[in-house]
């Protein structure tokens, strides 16, 4: 894994300009978990089915984990892989990993061999911690099938929650790794590599993003004015720990701001609502379907829902009705957009005193430090109010990827991160994503923009979720397919009913879609986001059976109906 790029970047006129001004601390991530520790000492920081853990007795875990670690041999600059639930035992290493100066690599259940091939030929872990099976998955089995490719890699397997089954070879149980003590780390540099957190992948092979102590720990200063966090606010944290907004959230602001979570390893909408009224929740992050889904449950108004204060979207288009409707039905409750990624967590968001006005027709403003440009293709920067190229810098963007072939493209020549995302900034400094640079549909030379279908679409009542695909055409080389999710009990919405109604909002008759997708639910990637590459597959796959079908002289069911006149 090469580190030229991040060294190159530690070394840059911007991040002797962030030291300077105070938004790298200088600090760890160790040094702020012992801070918070001796503030919050007895306060619950998790709470994981059943399991309630105060600070100090989180920090006791990890500092077991963390020696026993240290007495097998692991220690500075080492990677420790985890592959595992919503389980306290993903804080736990995560945490013991940085307080030993090695770094985390979180890896989602969900991934299977070709992608853990990919992180693990890139980071070559030391350790790799998962549990024995979840969800009808032998993940110790699939762990060594995936090592046994890879030459050179053997690292220590560490099962949790194996109850009466463990690994062969060098695994070792969790609670046995805990059990054994060790003199403690010595000093770490706050520039050191303390995470490599993996894209998503719904385009291509995942990307290994690099962060230091010092961009995770200027990220986790900027969420408490962005957020207004503090001791009091809990967070219900249904995305995965092995995600970017898992690992701040779930992780790290408990860690480091004193905040508590409340962990949920399976998503189900009721038992969030149930989670939020008992454990007195405060605010939630991720992805809009996790409030789309909470708002649609029939137990809504069962349930006190008087604590939760915030709900941030992120990670997906976003409606601004379903941002109304939440404001609507839950009282006391602010929703806004917050925009980042995994390479760069929170570039903007509004803040509490602005969400009402801008939170849901904007994903708000640059957080402090941060800067965000808008070019061209060229990279020639924009005049307000003019659509290009979102590029942005800032203290907590990350160093660099794992593979440094990536960070050629990543980086412009003055430092900023090209996010890949098409959007516009307002004279007021107000952010809006309008697509993605490569998230368009080629109908006959001309680039329709997927985001700009997608959120007129999600403006229908009958929609709880959409997305926009190009699918090959023969006439026009590629043809606009809407797919779409339809909310609970909604009759079948047709083509031609959905054309009318994006006609209605005077949609450039060249950008209607030519073809509908009705899907019971779409395919996602471990943030939320609809994995477009899946679905074009699924839907590829699926026009092609029915086109043998109508060949074969058998029943075309569900083929698509005529496209609308232009």
């Amino acid at each position: 894994m090469s580190c030229f790029v991040a060294e190159h970047r530690l070394r840059s006129a911007w991040a002797r300009h962030w030291r300077d001004a105070g938004l790298w601390s200088g600090t760890t991530l160790g040094d702020a978990l012992a801070r918070t520790i001796a503030r919050r000492g007895d306060a619950t920081a998790l709470l994981d089915d059943g399991v309630a853990l105060s600070y100090t007795a989180l920090a006791a875990r990890v500092d077991t984990f963390a020696a026993g670690l240290a007495r097998r041999g692991v220690g500075p600059g080492d990677a420790i892989a985890y592959q595992l639930p919503n389980w306290w035992e993903a804080a736990v290493t995560l945490l013991a990993a940085v307080s030993l100066g090695a770094h985390a690599v979180p890896v989602v259940p969900i991934l299977r061999g070709r992608e853990m091939s990919v992180i693990f030929r890139q980071t070559r872990p030391a350790v790799v911690v998962l549990p024995a099976h979840f969800r009808g998955t032998d993940f110790v089995a699939q762990a060594q099938e995936v090592l046994g490719g890879i030459a050179g890699l053997d690292p220590l397997l560490v099962v949790a929650r194996s109850g009466e089954t463990t690994a062969s070879g060098r695994a070792e149980r969790f609670e046995d790794v805990a059990a054994t003590p060790s003199p403690a780390p010595g000093a770490i540099d706050p520039d050191s590599l303390a995470l490599v957190i993996y894209t998503s992948g719904s385009t291509a092979d995942p990307k290994g993003a690099m962060h230091s102590h010092q961009t995770l720990g200027a990220e986790l200063a900027s969420l408490i004015d962005a957020h207004g966090l503090g001791d009091a606010d809990r967070v219900l944290m249904p995305s995965p720990l092995t995600h970017v907004s898992g690992v701040i959230h779930g992780i790290l602001a408990p860690a480091l701001l004193g905040t508590s979570v409340v962990l949920q390893d399976r998503w189900d909408p009721a038992q969030a609502l149930a989670a939020v009224a008992r454990h007195r929740v405060t605010y939630m992050i991720g992805a809009p379907t996790f409030l789309q889904e909470m708002l649609a449950e029939p137990s809504l108004d069962r349930h006190d829902l008087s604590s939760l204060r915030l709900f941030a979207c992120g990670g997906a288009s976003v409606a601004p009705e379903l941002m109304r409707l939440g404001r609507a039905r839950i009282p006391n409750l602010v929703t806004k957009r917050s925009y980042g990624s995994s390479e760069f967590p929170t570039i903007a968001t509004t803040g509490l005193e602005d969400a009402l006005a801008r939170g849901q027709d904007t994903e708000g403003r640059a957080l402090r430090g941060v800067r965000i440009r808008v070019t061209d293709e060229a990279g020639t920067p924009l005049p307000a109010a003019t659509e290009g190229e979102i590029r942005a810098r800032g203290p907590d963007c990350f160093l660099g990827y794992a593979d440094a072939a990536l960070d050629a493209e990543a980086f412009d020549a003055d430092g900023f991160f090209r996010t890949g995302d098409l959007g516009v900034v307002d004279a007021d400094g107000y952010l809006r994503i309008t697509g993605r640079v490569k998230d368009i549909i080629v109908r006959k030379g001309e680039k329709i923009s997927a985001r700009e279908v997608e959120d007129l679409i999600l403006e229908h009542p009958a929609v709880a979720d959409a997305a926009l695909i190009p699918l090959p055409d023969p006439a026009t080389g590629e043809r606009a397919c809407a797919c779409v999710q339809l909310v609970r009990d909604a009759e079948p919405l047709a083509l031609d009913a959905l054309v009318a109604f994006l006609r209605a909002r005077d949609l450039t008759p060249q950008k209607l879609p030519e073809q509908l997708e009705l899907l019971d639910e779409f395919p996602r990637t471990p943030s939320g986001k609809i994995n477009k590459r899946l679905l074009r597959e699924r839907i590829e796959r699926s026009v092609a059976g029915r086109a043998a079908r109508q060949s074969s002289g058998a029943s075309p069911d569900g083929r698509p109906a005529k496209g609308p006149e232009r």
